[in-house]
């Protein structure tokens, strides 16, 4: 009954703070308006923690629409389970000058499956409400309150949650009882948090943040965690489907996963251990035997995704892998682990933060429960060997840009250890070309081309694996955008070794590539690999720059010309060297033939803010020059 009371109580005057609020945009002060397609009137979340498996949170928000491009801002989205539910949800909408047109309530939403592009089964519910109003800027203000029979995760506070946004007033409360401690890592907070104890024992941790401006999309920013306000928080102990467990550091975590996921259910069949035992019975060399074992389980099983309660964090039994040949991420690596112990090879089940836009890393400093894939590590005595168990052509050792360089969680029987994934430098990542081309007295060209992809590069063309000559042709009209290219042959071949490549081979023609005017002929020098576009201006910067990945492409095409013609102009000649980037592009030519070599290179890294103009001028000089045009006359 108390309980229900307070929160009849919460409701009741987040209720009246609503109605006496005047949501008339004019009162939104003006230097907010700078940059922001959205404005955060006000913003409430509180967290009230009962207990481990008690768990609840009140959350109130007004969000200003000023503009079409702020209504993803507004989208109201929530999610449940079987350890999560919604108590209420309820809204309203306001016009610009602040009077109600409409309501809205959970039977308003829109409710269905989520559906994260590949799970099976996916356990996880989602609501949501998208306001449907057309005229701006409009006023929605929401609230909402879910009950959480788990602590496993605390919502983290986002003050800021979109570029393009500014907040007048947003505040963040959590409120537990005293031997319920938490841990709290805050990020460019301009107040840190004040700690209070009430009368009822129970402490609260509050921030609240006032008058921040818009911040716009910027090119070649870093990791927008990095520099947007927030906290992360995570309790000290949780729990999770009846399991308990603490966050006091990465080797206790990484314990409670092992014990409680992981650990025992590595059993397989006694004929399955016995088949991988004689699979490998004449390999000595125990990286080739875990490479021959890899190798049999792509053949053997493919992806499939279940996140089904418990089953979204803990792994199939390796025997329902053996028997069913499916898994997710974490079933599939659980089942590779299983084979490797069959003889007695030692490997470890990782958690890591994958995606390519970014490569996030484990906070050394802040253990919570993160990640959103599992690879797997084999630590080999003096070559420590990665995988990941969800491709089924991809080679052995090979991660390519979806987890590599970053901080992953290893958990062992001994207990979680942090390590860091390989990197692929940027004369790893190459894309290497060679070709040969004739210019014929109609314009037309014709040749030869041989492109050797590695490091990330090694999947560039792995959407015309096994695809038929009609799609390839469709596909390779894309990638060079040559008018009028016709495919004489193709052939992919690629090397599934330690040191993965791929070469691409490619014989075309292309009619009136040349044209043709007033005695002369005139040509696209770089017919192949061009930079069409620099990154757009930005003025008043905020970020530093930031690549992601260094990369370095080399391409020399040789052109056999019409007799009895040459150059027209000064040959292109060009050199640029940038900490950032380097560029080079030569012509010479020698009797009939013309030889064309260019060479980029992409360095990643972090570079100040004041970088940003002349990276913009180095993109600018390698589009002019990835624009020349040929110009040939008579003798």
């Amino acid at each position: 009954m108390r309980i229900g009371f307070l929160t009849a109580c919460f409701l009741t005057s987040l209720l009246v703070a609503n109605a006496q609020q005047n949501y008339d945009v004019n009162l939104i002060p003006r230097e907010l308006l700078s940059y922001a397609s959205s404005v955060i009137r006000n913003s409430e979340m509180n967290i009230e923690v009962e207990g481990l498996d008690n768990v609840t949170e009140h959350v109130n928000v007004a969000i200003t629409v000023l503009n079409e491009n702020g209504n993803e801002n507004a989208l109201l989205y929530l999610d449940y389970d079987k350890s999560k539910a919604i108590r209420f949800v309820k809204g309203s909408v306001y016009n610009a000058f602040g009077k109600q047109i409409s309501k809205f309530s959970s039977a308003d939403f829109i409710e269905q499956n989520e559906w994260d592009g590949f799970s099976l089964f996916n356990g996880t519910r989602i609501k949501y409400y998208r306001p449907s109003e057309t005229e701006y800027p409009y006023t929605i203000v929401y609230e909402y309150e879910t009950r959480s029979r788990q602590s496993l995760g605390l919502p983290d506070w986002d003050p800021v949650p979109h570029f393009g946004e500014a907040v007048e007033k947003s505040s963040y409360k959590i409120i537990c009882r005293q031997d319920f401690p938490i841990k709290y890592k805050e990020n460019k907070i301009p107040d840190k948090a004040v700690i209070s104890v009430g009368r009822d024992g129970k402490k609260t941790y509050s921030w609240q943040v006032n008058y921040l401006k818009a911040v716009k999309h910027e090119p070649y920013s870093p990791y927008p965690e990095d520099f947007f306000p927030g906290v992360q928080v995570a309790p000290q102990r949780f729990a999770f489907y009846g399991l308990t467990g603490s966050f006091n550091s990465w080797k206790e975590l990484g314990k409670w996963d092992y014990d409680n996921l992981i650990a025992s259910r590595q059993d397989l069949p006694v004929e399955t251990i016995e088949k991988i035992r004689d699979l490998t019975k004449d390999i000595t060399d125990p990286k080739l035997k875990a490479k021959k074992i890899y190798e049999y389980m792509q053949r053997k099983t493919h992806y499939i995704s279940v996140q089904v309660g418990i089953g979204g964090w803990q792994p199939f039994l390796a025997s329902d892998v053996d028997q069913q040949n499916y898994g997710d991420c974490k079933a599939l690596v659980n089942y590779t682990q299983a084979l490797l112990k069959a003889v007695n090879i030692n490997s470890y089940y990782c958690v890591v933060t994958a995606g390519r836009g970014f490569k996030v890393s484990m906070p050394t400093d802040f253990p919570s429960m993160r990640g959103n894939h599992i690879i797997l590590c084999i630590p080999f005595k003096n070559d420590t060997t990665w995988a990941d168990c969800t491709s089924q052509s991809i080679p052995f050792g090979y991660l390519g840009d979806f987890t590599d360089d970053r901080t992953v969680l290893a958990c062992t029987p001994e207990g979680g250890k942090l390590m860091h994934t390989p990197k692929y430098a940027v004369n790893d990542n190459v894309e290497s070309r060679k070709a040969s081309f004739v210019i014929d007295a109609d314009g037309g060209i014709s040749g030869n081309m041989i492109t050797l992809l590695k490091g990330v590069n090694y999947e560039d063309r792995e959407e015309l694996v096994n695809e038929s000559t009609t799609e390839q042709n469709k596909i390779l009209q894309k990638i060079y955008p040559i008018n009028n290219l016709e495919i004489e042959h193709y052939d992919l071949k690629q090397d599934k070794s330690f040191d993965p490549s791929t070469t691409e081979s490619v014989k075309l023609h292309a009619k009136d590539y040349a044209s043709f005017a007033g005695g002369k002929y005139f040509f696209m020098l770089n017919p192949v690999n061009r930079v069409t576009e620099p990154p757009r201006q930005v003025t008043n910067r905020r970020n530093d720059v930031y690549i992601n990945r260094g990369y370095t492409d080399a391409d020399e095409i040789s052109y056999t010309i019409p007799p009895g013609y040459r150059l027209e102009k000064t040959p292109l000649n060009i050199s640029i060297d940038k900490p950032f980037g380097k560029f080079t592009a030569t012509m010479d030519m020698r009797g009939d033939q013309l030889i064309y070599k260019r060479k980029f290179q992409l360095i990643d890294g972090t570079y100040s803010k004041d970088t940003y103009a002349d990276l913009v001028d180095f993109f600018q000089d390698v589009v002019d020059a990835d624009a020349y045009t040929v110009s040939l006359v008579k003798n």
